[in-house]
């Protein structure tokens, strides 16, 4: 993909105008209600297969005990879902971002340009999942540090690693192309945007909202959702890892739909002052 479908703030007063504010809720309704199927239904696909998992025949323990009695088998499911989940959603963004730098450009410019966007696409997808893979390493150190043992639980941990990193770092690897040492020009300019966006936390569009606020609302939502174990009430749901599990699917939820609310809001705003500006010049 070229590096002119980079986004960035050289492109902001230019573009600003663009948001496809119909298809973004529509999108964005669909996928959050996706991904919270995933986390609640999808796990109880084990009973459908091996119903003499159902120890009780009351459908609401039933549904808990699905969720909670095999937390390996509920982390699979859940990262299957998400595996297709993202790369749905991931594309829609990548889509996103050539509509979004396109405005303006010659047709000619945009067949050669899309040409080159959907040849890179598989390409892309592949390195995307291999740096969502590396930062799912660095997530399962990061989560052993803060003192999971090391020996044991192995598989809980890098199931949930994955499950973060498939919801804070494959959508902007694949839209937006991952971080590198290289010394080209789109490889620094990648690196900025990076720093800017996720270190920084300064989002200018949104776009960078709508990968942004996610990926921040899931690691946070980890983060809370880790205090519920340390209370000895001794309960099924508190197994880990399901209750840092369960809070970084809900913070990506709500990090989702604040990035729409945030958007909506700024791009109402702007369109308001446009028209104000159109009848201020009209009557003048």
């Amino acid at each position: 993909m070229p590096a002119k479908t980079v986004v960035s703030s050289s492109t902001d007063g230019a573009q600003h105008a663009f948001f496809p504010y119909a298809r973004y809720t529509s999108v964005v309704g669909v996928h959050t209600s996706l991904v919270a199927f995933t986390a609640l239904f999808l796990p109880q696909t084990s009973l459908l297969l091996w119903p003499s998992l159902a120890d009780s025949d009351h459908p609401e323990t039933q549904f808990k005990d699905a969720l909670t009695d095999n937390p390996v088998i509920t982390l699979a499911w859940i990262v299957t879902g998400l595996v297709v989940l993202q790369v749905w959603w991931a594309g829609w963004i990548r889509h996103w971002c050539f509509e979004y730098t396109s405005r303006g450009v010659s047709s000619d410019q945009i067949k050669l340009d899309r040409y080159q966007f959907d040849r890179g696409k598989f390409s892309k997808l592949g390195r995307a999942a291999v740096f969502t893979s590396c930062v799912a390493l660095v997530f399962h150190a990061t989560i052993v540090l803060f003192g999971v043992p090391s020996a044991s639980h192995i598989p809980h941990t890098f199931l949930l690693a994955i499950v973060l990193a498939l919801l804070s770092a494959f959508a902007p690897a694949y839209a937006l192309g991952y971080p590198s040492f290289s010394s080209d020009t789109s490889s620094f300019i990648t690196r900025l945007n990076w720093t800017r966006l996720f270190a920084e936390l300064s989002p200018r569009n949104p776009i960078e909202r709508a990968l942004v606020y996610p990926a921040v609302a899931t690691l946070l939502g980890a983060w809370l959702g880790a205090f519920p174990i340390a209370l000895d009430w001794d309960r099924p749901w508190q197994a880990w890892p399901l209750t840092p599990l369960f809070g970084g699917i809900a913070g990506y939820i709500v990090g989702s739909l604040s990035a729409l609310s945030v958007s909506a809001l700024k791009w109402l705003a702007e369109e308001n002052i446009r028209r104000e500006q159109l009848e201020k010049q009209k009557t003048t």
